[in-house]
């Protein structure tokens, strides 16, 4: 059975770091989180204003963080010593684990910087991991390319045979970036009791299509929440439409989270606090 859209999110218009100007669809009040994804931004500018201030310094415990970059160029610092230039294209998939101080700013002055930055949560017993980083240049992360003019890059998960660039994550994740031309139509399998959800970013198209039902359609900056079924089907008609599939295992464990900070308990939270506070955080 394909899945349909059981909810969509209108995208909230926000701010974070130490001032970037963003569109968030999950951690908002509409939709406080979507086991195991705690959150979803999208950047998107060429103003420099609403960018160049950046992500200085700061903390993580508990979960991970997927930055996708579409353009532009941010460079990741870490105090694990890791740094890298993420450019248009390119993935950083970082586990935070029992904590990471690290920073994302900007590597330029002016133009477009657009991008994706993603949440997801870790299971109790991976929370106190070591953390770990994955940079992912452009030219490896594999493109499908349908004779019709459909492309798919495949950034987790496998896509018509196709695995993705990273791997190794404890939610099993799926993340696609597909551009579907217009009057075409895409399918996707999705594993069995997995959460799912699609966002739209450019132009528009309808999901959730079966033989019974014509879908939902979605426009820019929508997220759709896909109910459970074996799969997903999208149609463009007059226009194409480029948006993200994601899925993964949820948790289903208690979540308490505060700032950069998500654990299972209001202790555990309090305890990270503290780790950080008294400078034990990195120890």
């Amino acid at each position: 059975m394909m899945r349909s859209v059981s909810q969509i999110v209108d995208a909230q218009e926000t701010s974070d770091g130490a001032g970037v100007r963003l569109k968030r669809s999950i951690g908002t009040r509409e939709l406080d989180a979507l086991d195991p994804f705690l959150l979803l931004d999208e950047f998107g500018s060429d103003r420099a204003d609403d960018y160049l201030a950046g992500f200085p310094d700061h903390p993580h415990r508990g979960f991970e963080t997927v930055t996708y970059m579409l353009a532009g160029s941010m460079r990741h610092q870490d105090h694990k010593g890791n740094r890298g230039d993420l450019v248009a294209g390119s993935v950083q998939w970082m586990t935070a684990g029992r904590g990471i101080v690290h920073s994302e700013m900007p590597q330029q002055k002016d133009g477009l910087m657009r991008g994706f930055q993603l949440w997801v949560n870790l299971p109790a017993k991976d929370k106190m991991c070591e953390p770990r980083y994955q940079d992912i240049p452009p030219e490896r992360i594999p493109e499908v390319s349908r004779p019709d003019g459909t492309r798919i890059r495949v950034i987790a998960g496998e896509a018509e045979g196709v695995p993705g660039a990273v791997n190794g994550i404890v939610t099993q994740p799926l993340y696609l970036d597909v551009t579907l031309p217009p009057g075409l139509r895409f399918e996707q399998a999705l594993p069995t009791g997995h959460t799912a959800f699609v966002y739209v970013f450019e132009g528009e198209a309808t999901f959730g299509v079966t033989d019974g039902e014509p879908g939902t359609l979605l426009r820019p900056s929508q997220l759709g929440v896909l109910a459970e079924g074996e799969g997903v089907a999208a149609a463009t008609a007059g226009s194409p439409v480029r948006f993200l599939l994601l899925a993964a295992q949820p948790l289903r464990e208690p979540v308490a989270r505060s700032g950069p900070f998500v654990m299972n308990t209001r202790d555990e939270i309090h305890q990270a606090v503290r780790d950080f506070q008294n400078g034990t955080f990195l120890d």
